[in-house]
């Protein structure tokens, strides 16, 4: 089984369910981002997790064995016309260099990894509209001379 025929089969057990992300992570015992990103085949699970979350589902080990293969992180190169997802890439468009700048003048010349790394997404109820709030936590990766 490959990973789009897993995030199919993972994705459509999880509707057929009625499930969120949240109620997921918090039985199995992850991250809702992580439990997401793994079934959307954009991260590996340890053997554990996986037998954990396709029993969960009541899917079969070709599904998990999925859940466990090492995934190529590709994604489509055209800038996206799904609302969310493009103001995401239009944060990144218009704040990019900003962060970039801040995020060095700070710790350095380097990157923020995005292997040793956290996500969590939070709603911050306000009177003037809900707020989403998005926190990125990597660590700092300097770049060294040689």
């Amino acid at each position: 089984m490959d990973k789009q025929a897993m995030t199919d089969a993972l994705v459509s057990a999880k509707a057929a369910k009625g499930l969120t992300w949240e109620t997921m992570a918090s039985d199995i015992g992850v991250s809702p981002v992580w439990l997401a990103s793994a079934c959307l085949g954009m991260n590996s699970s340890p053997a554990d997790t996986a037998k954990k979350i396709t029993d969960y589902l009541e899917l079969g080990e070709d599904v998990a064995k999925a859940l466990e293969a090492f995934p190529t992180k590709i994604w489509d190169q055209a800038v996206p016309t799904d609302p969310l997802i493009y103001r995401l890439y239009e944060v990144v468009g218009v704040y990019g260099e900003t962060l970039k700048e801040v995020i060095q003048e700070k710790f350095g010349d380097g990157i923020m990894s995005a292997i040793d790394f956290s996500m969590e997404v939070d709603k911050v109820e306000d009177p003037k509209g809900d707020r989403v709030l998005l926190t990125l936590n990597g660590k700092f990766l300097p770049y060294k001379t040689w």
